[in-house]
């Protein structure tokens, strides 16, 4: 659903890219996660679904349409359209955004090249990428240290011999344990006696750098998301050259804003379609099963459930595709609280859509007959990765009283009334 006329383009991608999700990438499902088997085995295969079907979304147009109409290298879509599109891959989060060349973390990894990569950058690393022959991980989060402040990040990034040792743990860094992982995007500390916000620097580090260990993989709520996986990673010397610095020493919050933005955004829109998903299991499964003499749907709070999902989705949906619309009409970051409010809001709703759709299926709901289970843990921790809700409640509220404040001098000058006193 979209709250503007589409053009004819996007209606046709629309149309092609709801069909290939249904048609062929959720029917895969099944067999995907048949053919990466068990064990170590699992971190190392590439189910052979997954390039049929890669080959197959290229054939329909459907690939690379993340990087917006800003970018040379994109499909000349705005957020905005983008936004009706990735909630559609988002019914089959495991399948349709790879087969799509849309998926995290690679999306944001491919934004930062395009927006801030030298021309060497984006020939040795952006161009494989977007060809879909590698994947990329981005390492930021330390378990040292509480991560939602990035200024608490203890890797060291220091010149040496013409260019930057790297070391630092790292840990739940997203496609590190992907069997095609070329590249990691580095944060770390180039400068300690800099500004609170100077000290941060990015720089490309080869996954098969000398130095570079992939510890573990770790398991949400019991998931592996394998093969690509969340991993603890050791960066013991690491040495890259002086050209693998991304925009410049102490730039690395700039970097990461630029990329957590559009990134935070594209979650929510996937998310969407998982909540969709979801109810639609909902729906299907109150219809077909009886308790105590009667189709379970005409229990009354059955109804209440399925009402509610509807009313909170569509809520959910326009939060963002608002803060969609803001990004494309004033930049990612002078649509921070949109982008926040969605961050919050979306994943917190389709959880709550998720749970009545578990508990609907009973036992089964828990299970992997359905992808309820799975769905859940991931939207869960959505609440937690891109920065915790905690963390975005806090900067709504800041910018809210700003704006607030602002309006009111505003007023205060129009009609030549002094400020208060301050107490």
């Amino acid at each position: 659903m979209s709250l503007v006329q589409l053009s004819p383009r996007v209606q046709e991608l629309q149309r092609r890219l709801t069909e290939f999700v249904e048609n062929e990438c959720i029917p895969a499902e099944a067999e995907y996660q048949k053919a990466l088997g068990t064990g170590e085995q699992r971190w190392k295969t590439v189910p052979p679904v997954m390039d049929r079907l890669k080959t197959r979304a290229r054939e329909l147009g459907l690939w690379n349409l993340f990087l917006t109409r800003e970018y040379k290298e994109g499909a000349g879509l705005t957020n905005y359209e983008y936004a009706v599109l990735c909630e559609i891959m988002g019914r089959s989060p495991a399948i349709a955004p790879e087969a799509c060349n849309c998926s995290a973390p690679d999306t944001g990894n491919m934004e930062v090249f395009a927006k801030y990569g030298t021309a060497a950058q984006k020939d040795k690393w952006l161009v494989p990428l977007m060809e879909g022959k590698i994947r990329s991980a981005f390492a930021m989060t330390e378990p040292a240290v509480a991560s939602s402040d990035a200024t608490n990040i203890c890797t060291r990034i220091e010149a040496r011999r013409g260019g930057y040792a790297v070391n630092g743990r790292k840990w739940w860094i997203s496609g590190a344990g992907h069997p095609k992982c070329g590249v990691f995007l580095v944060m770390g500390k180039t400068d300690l006696s800099a500004s609170k916000y100077g000290q941060q620097s990015i720089v490309v580090v080869p996954a098969d750098a000398p130095g570079v260990t992939v510890v573990r993989p770790l398991t949400v709520f019991g998931y592996d998301d394998a093969p690509h996986g969340h991993c603890e990673v050791v960066f013991e010397n690491v040495w890259v050259p002086k050209e693998n610095l991304i925009l410049g020493e102490g730039r690395g919050f700039e970097v990461i804003q630029g990329r957590l933005g559009p990134g935070r955004i594209h979650h929510c829109m996937r998310s969407l379609g998982m909540g969709e998903r979801g109810l639609e299991l909902m729906v299907e499964r109150v219809q077909s099963r009886t308790t105590f003499g009667r189709k379970i749907v005409e229990h009354g709070v059955v109804l209440d459930y399925i009402a509610k999902s509807r009313m909170e989705l569509e809520s959910a949906r326009m939060l963002v595709l608002r803060a969609a619309d803001m990004i494309d009409k004033v930049g990612a970051k002078n649509a921070k609280k949109e982008i926040a409010m969605a961050k919050v809001v979306v994943p917190t709703i389709v959880l709550g859509i998720l749970d009545r759709a578990i508990q609907m299926h009973g036992a089964g709901g828990v299970g992997q007959d359905t992808p309820l289970a799975d769905f859940w843990a991931g939207m869960r921790t959505l609440r937690i990765a891109d920065g915790p809700d905690e963390v975005h409640t806090r900067q709504i509220a800041q910018l809210e009283i700003a704006e607030q404040n602002a309006r009111l001098a505003a007023k205060r000058s129009k009609s030549g009334l002094a400020a208060p006193a301050k107490l």
